[in-house]
């Protein structure tokens, strides 16, 4: 067989051998960079945790809408989408839903409708694109 025909039929048997070795139950993000700490003042930090809050406010049955009192940690891995872990203590608001354009919100003092939660938030983003997507999240009594 002369030599370019080897090559050609080499090349065409090497992506059927990558098609054939892939495992449909694994994950197929592949980490580029794994979870690093990353500064919560970033912008997309805070453009990811507005979403989280958001899409948690629209989910709860409270009454009330729940703020962001103190930002604890951020971490940052690159997939194939940058991914935020971000770490937060909430706290109800006396501002109740829906909530307005305008209205301006307090931590609530009421000591009988007071109450505070640290939350784990895990989000996917695109910021160039505008995609936000809360992967997981977890909210529990402080």
């Amino acid at each position: 067989m002369p030599r370019c025909q080897w090559l050609s039929l080499l090349l065409l048997t090497i992506p059927l051998a990558l098609v054939a070795r892939k495992d449909p139950n694994k994950d197929e993000r592949g980490v580029l960079r794994k979870l690093q700490p990353t500064n919560a003042s970033d912008a997309n930090v805070r453009q990811c945790l507005w979403f989280a809050m958001q899409e948690y406010n629209r989910e709860s049955e409270d009454k009330y809408v729940f703020l962001v009192v103190n930002t604890l940690q951020a971490q940052l891995q690159v997939t194939n989408r940058l991914e935020y872990l971000i770490d937060v203590e909430i706290a109800r608001s006396d501002c109740r839903k829906p909530l307005s354009s305008n209205e301006i919100c307090a931590i609530q003092e009421n000591s009988k409708l007071k109450k505070k939660l640290s939350c784990n938030f895990s989000v996917g983003a695109l910021p160039w694109n505008g995609e936000f997507t809360v992967m997981e999240k977890k909210c529990e009594d402080a």
